[in-house]
């Protein structure tokens, strides 16, 4: 079984990350995909994120009636700063090795993973995934990136978009549609009063109201 695991703050969850979740799990192959809230993201401080039980919720409420979407709380019982490596290591150790799991994670992640604990472990435990946005004209720069900061033994097929290593995972890349839509903007419609209601799914905005988040 081929099973994608995605994470972040979700804060909160919308209508994009539905969308491109759907174009990757197909595009690739993918059986299941987990979404992973992070509680405490070491590398990712935001000023005005929601409770974790919130955003867990809202992902939750988001996935009923997407079929093979499923919502993971492992980082959530974790206690301290949450890091990709041990949550990769928990899924693996509990499916086992009938199930080949890959990391997904947009563009602008992947060019901030040396900033994550452990990268070099990353790169050996499992495929990644990047979901390349659409206007995006080449993989140059991705390319660039990965010898500079990754390392120099990658090699790159084009008529799969995936960079291949001896020693390393694959790194594909999957072009995803361009959706203009963003946690931090939907934060600031809710600041200023405005209407949210085509961006995040109706029990997203639900919550957001009742629990009056990113006020």
């Amino acid at each position: 079984m081929k099973v994608g695991l995605f994470g972040g703050t979700f804060n909160p969850f919308h209508n994009g990350h539905i969308g491109i979740l759907q174009h990757v799990k197909q595009t690739c192959g993918l059986e299941k995909i987990f979404l992973i809230p992070s509680a405490t993201p070491p590398h990712k401080p935001d000023i005005n994120l929601a409770p974790a039980g919130e955003r867990f919720k809202m992902v939750k409420e988001s996935l009923k009636g997407h079929k093979n979407f499923w919502v993971s709380d492992k980082e959530l019982l974790r206690k301290g700063p949450s890091f990709t490596i041990d949550t990769i290591k928990e899924f693996k150790k509990e499916y086992g090795l009938q199930t080949f799991f890959f990391l997904l994670m947009g563009s602008d992640a992947f060019l901030d993973i040396t900033t994550w604990k452990k990268k070099d472990q990353i790169f050996k435990a499992v495929p990644i995934i990047i979901m390349l946005r659409g206007d995006w004209k080449n993989t140059h720069a991705i390319a660039s990136f990965i010898d500079e900061n990754i390392s120099q033994g990658y090699t790159f097929n084009e008529q799969n978009n995936t960079f291949s290593h001896t020693k390393k995972q694959k790194i594909i890349i999957c072009k995803v549609p361009r959706i203009d839509i963003s946690s931090t903007m939907i934060r600031e419609r809710v600041k200023n009063n405005k209407s949210i209601k085509e961006f995040v799914p109706a029990n997203v905005e639900k919550i957001i109201r009742a629990k009056e988040l990113y006020k």
